[in-house]
């Protein structure tokens, strides 16, 4: 950085300050901790030379503190993916259930929402669809911060519901089902070959907030790539040009994604249809009666606290899913 030609090439020289940056973030929370550490063991000499019980209380609320740092700080020791300091793009959509169904995937966004404002991440909304009785069909939001992909990889997959419905007047127990999906953001560095003909790009009118053009002007911008049959929209953005821009940002992080995951060599090589994620194949539920509980199927991580859990607590899921994978 001390180079006098660094600014020579704009783009690698951001690259290089945002790694330089995610390098000293992580130095000082080591620090933080060592100093918390240091913090703990004047206090426990001081409490055994005083014999002095009121520092008890102290004592354990720093120890508190300080395990929950280290576990923050050890998850990034499991982050070793080629994408996993990438940007993430999270989609959510509802499945089996209806109103239920729909309700559920708008509590998922908020958990989701609240998590990633938990760790300082920036969330910004692309797509949405909204029901005028209840709840959302399908929402995709782009999660802004390091290791924001590495992190949340881990709840791809079908989420089920279980609990009394709000929509069912006898009151009867309910299961709703939400798919989540996730892909790492790809930047402008990485190269993905997109044949133009592989391409049906439609243009319709914008149901949310995104600016004065909104209801009147066809300023969404839905793509569909033929050879996978993947489908991507925006409508948040201001003009038809950038929905379509960071449409197709959507469809390269899941091409890339698709092909990373089916081994192959070229985007090309991708063929036949894309199913977005298996209803059958659910990963976690979400049991609120009649008793309380939130239990990973694939590591058996569980929580009995299902309200902390929607509060975005879900740091718990997401570390037993690293260590194991």
């Amino acid at each position: 950085m001390n180079k006098p030609n660094f600014w020579d090439d704009n783009e690698k020289a951001t690259k290089i300050l945002k790694e330089s940056s995610n390098i000293k973030a992580t130095i000082e929370e080591f620090r933080e901790i060592q100093i918390g550490v240091q913090d703990i063991e004047v206090l426990l000499e001081l409490a055994i030379e005083e014999d002095d019980d009121s520092l008890e209380i102290e004592i354990k609320e720093n120890i508190s503190s300080i395990k929950e740092k280290i576990e923050k700080l050890k998850i990034k020791t499991y982050l070793n993916g080629e994408y996993d300091s990438n940007n993430a793009i999270l989609s959510l959509n509802a499945g089996t259930g209806g109103l239920d169904a729909q309700d559920w995937t708008q509590m998922l966004l908020r958990m989701y929402i609240r998590w990633a404002e938990g760790r300082g991440f920036e969330v910004k909304l692309l797509d949405i669809i909204s029901d005028p009785e209840a709840g959302i069909k399908t929402a995709t939001i782009l999660v802004n911060g390091t290791n924001a992909y590495g992190l949340l990889k881990s709840e791809k997959g079908v989420h089920r519901l279980v609990r009394i419905s709000p929509y069912n007047s006898s009151g009867k127990r309910q299961t709703s089902f939400a798919s989540v999906d996730v892909m790492p953001e790809i930047d402008d560095s990485i190269e993905v070959e997109i044949t133009q003909s592989d391409l049906k790009i439609d243009t319709f009118r914008a149901s949310g907030a995104g600016g004065q053009h909104v209801n009147t002007t066809d300023s969404a911008v839905r793509i569909t790539h033929l050879p996978t049959g993947i489908v991507v929209s925006c409508q948040n953005e201001r003009s038809q040009l950038l929905n379509k821009e960071v449409a197709m940002k959507m469809l390269k992080s899941k091409l890339i994604d698709l092909k990373e995951a089916e081994n192959k060599e070229k985007i090309q090589d991708l063929q036949g249809s894309y199913t977005q994620i298996s209803w059958g194949n659910q990963i976690r539920s979400y049991v609120f009666q009649p008793y309380k509980l939130v239990k990973d199927t694939r590591t058996g991580a569980e929580s009995g606290n299902v309200d902390s859990v929607m509060d975005g607590n879900i740091d718990l899921f997401i570390l037993e899913y690293l260590k194991q994978k």
